[in-house]
């Protein structure tokens, strides 16, 4: 008896029937590189939006700052315009302290130069100095006053006469005068002009 083995031609057969031929091996691998294409673009595009939403919450945060730190600015500007404000007012109050005894001191040494026998009617202080209107019994007493004003060393020489009138009046004479004096402030701690408060 002949025995013949149609196994292995039929296993053969299915083996040769199992493989892929070239083009269905192109299309598979055609499919695996699409599929591959198609999962790192979705990947790609999923962390561009987990990127982009980070982003923007940044963003959000960025401008929450900003907006509270906008409030800071504004308020420092207000203090900062307050405080020169102030430094201003401290600066006119301080000035106005310094010059505060140089009227006291003009008009203390303006009455120890009156002698007797003179009163003074108006005195008026412009920036062209301070000009004295009186009376006087005689010519000489207008004198002494003049040169008690020249000796003081508290105005500036010489003492300018703008005008003397003698007025008739019933039982005596009487000059009428005008004069015009510069008043030098003495500099703060010299003798005989009070300290500086502080």
């Amino acid at each position: 008896m002949i025995r013949i083995n149609l196994l292995t031609v039929e296993r053969e057969r299915t083996r040769r029937r199992v493989g892929f031929d070239p083009a269905q091996k192109a299309a598979a691998a055609c499919s695996v590189v699409l599929l591959a294409t198609a999962l790192g673009i979705g990947w790609w595009f999923w962390t561009m939006r987990q990127e982009t939403a980070a982003l923007a919450q940044e963003v959000a945060l960025a401008q929450t700052e900003t907006d509270r730190l906008s409030g800071v600015l504004e308020q420092v500007r207000d203090l900062e315009s307050r405080r020169q404000q102030l430094q201003q007012r401290v600066a006119l109050i301080e000035q106005l302290r310094q010059g505060q005894g140089q009227p006291v001191r003009m008009l203390d040494e303006v009455s120890r130069a009156i002698p007797e026998g003179l009163w003074l009617v108006e005195m008026v202080q412009d920036q062209a100095g301070l000009t004295i209107q009186g009376r006087t019994t005689t010519l000489t007493v207008l004198s002494d006053f003049i040169g008690n004003l020249e000796s003081s060393g508290f105005f500036q020489l010489p003492v300018e006469m703008l005008d003397s009138q003698v007025e008739e009046l019933t039982q005596s004479e009487v000059v009428n005068f005008s004069v015009r004096v510069q008043f030098l402030p003495p500099a703060v701690g010299a003798p005989g002009t009070p300290p500086a408060t502080p």
